[in-house]
């Protein structure tokens, strides 16, 4: 099973970002725990900061892999061209944020992606994306 871990904007600083919310751990040393834990998946990652080229990697993985796990970050809130792209697209999606966005600033809890995702997993830290992972394993 193909699938890929998309980041947006400012997920390259995690294990430096405001550690009480993100934690300590680097994105990339959790991903080789992932790659280790779900061997039997062909698992990718990709992070960008830039709108545009999030939505050209949905575009160009969302008819061919199975999944996508998105955390678009900020633009969760604000893109409607990466919302418009998930919804042009077969894979499955799930929407994931580390953090528990609907306890944090009243503009964070509404998503423009959600509706075009399979679900939405927040608030457990990095375990959001080991969650999203278990999901796929199961169905």
């Amino acid at each position: 099973m193909k699938v890929i871990i998309i980041n947006g904007p400012n997920l390259n600083l995690l294990g430096k970002r405001e550690p009480e919310i993100y934690g300590n751990t680097t994105f990339e040393e959790y991903f080789k725990l992932l790659k280790h834990q779900y061997s039997h998946f062909e698992l990718e990652y990709y992070q960008s900061n830039v709108e545009g080229e999030l939505i050209n990697k949905i575009q160009e993985v969302g008819f061919s892999y199975h999944a996508i796990i998105l955390n678009a970050g900020g633009y969760t809130h604000t893109s409607v061209s990466i919302a418009d792209a998930v919804a042009a697209i077969k894979s499955l999606v799930i929407e994931v944020h580390i953090s528990n966005i609907f306890s944090r600033e009243e503009y964070r809890h509404h998503s423009l992606l959600s509706k075009h995702c399979k679900g939405i997993i927040c608030g457990f830290g990095m375990d959001s994306y080991r969650l999203a992972l278990n999901y796929l394993d199961k169905n």
